[in-house]
């Protein structure tokens, strides 16, 4: 049953009242703005810069409307992170090709896609690469509840399971497919990081074609060569 922001039951939205809609309408939008205005602190402050006071200053709101939609600043950013990681796996998710095709080719070509998916969703949204960065480099934020880290850590994990799963049918083991899924995460988020900060000019070369290449070889290099 939904709650409102106190942690109450709200009625079901199809029982609830003009009112109680208007309500809960009014009570999402500011929970919305509050947390634009905490990407935005947190992007430009980092986690340990940016206060909740600092956070409520930029939304508009004093510290104390603040609590009554988050205790803390750690909690907003576990929710911004949430909501980041589930875009990530609805991108990925629907990296696939038509149900009608099938076999090894299909295969690799959705590994194809669903890796891409992952490289380009970061590759478009920096701010999101930097808020997931205190997973990527496991350095957690301090006084995040364990369940919210557990929960954080599992959809990141979710969102490479389905290229795990495609190196799989493609004949790797589960030892091999959780190696290789390990390095191509790694080699996405180095050629991200070169790419976003602006070092990989001084190669010559560009993030995508280097990721492009590595997921071929890794394609290749499954026991079903294609």
């Amino acid at each position: 049953m939904p709650v409102n922001i106190n942690g109450t039951a709200l009625p079901a939205l199809a029982s609830a009242t003009p009112r109680e809609r208007r309500h809960r309408a009014l009570a999402g939008a500011r929970r919305e703005h509050i947390l634009g205005a905490a990407r935005e602190a947190f992007s430009e402050m980092g986690l340990e810069g940016a206060s909740l006071r600092e956070i409520a200053k930029r939304a508009g709101y004093t510290a104390g409307a603040i609590y009554s939609y988050f205790p803390s600043k750690e909690e907003v950013y576990a929710t911004l992170l949430a909501e980041s990681l589930e875009r990530l796996n609805a991108r990925v998710a629907g990296a696939q090709l038509p149900a009608a095709v099938a076999g090894s080719t299909a295969v690799a070509d959705e590994l194809r896609l669903r890796a891409l998916a992952f490289f380009d969703f970061y590759r478009e949204n920096p701010r999101d690469l930097d808020l997931g960065f205190y997973l990527f480099r496991g350095l957690q934020p301090r006084g995040l509840p364990p369940p919210w880290n557990e929960r954080l850590n599992r959809r990141l994990r979710d969102a490479m399971r389905l290229q795990e799963n495609a190196l799989r049918a493609l004949g790797l083991g589960v030892d091999e497919a959780t190696t290789e899924v390990t390095a191509l995460f790694a080699h996405t988020v180095g050629l991200l990081l070169l790419s976003h900060t602006g070092r990989i000019r001084m190669f010559g070369r560009t993030a995508g074609d280097l990721f492009v290449r590595y997921v071929e070889d890794l394609v290749h290099r499954a026991p079903r060569r294609l």
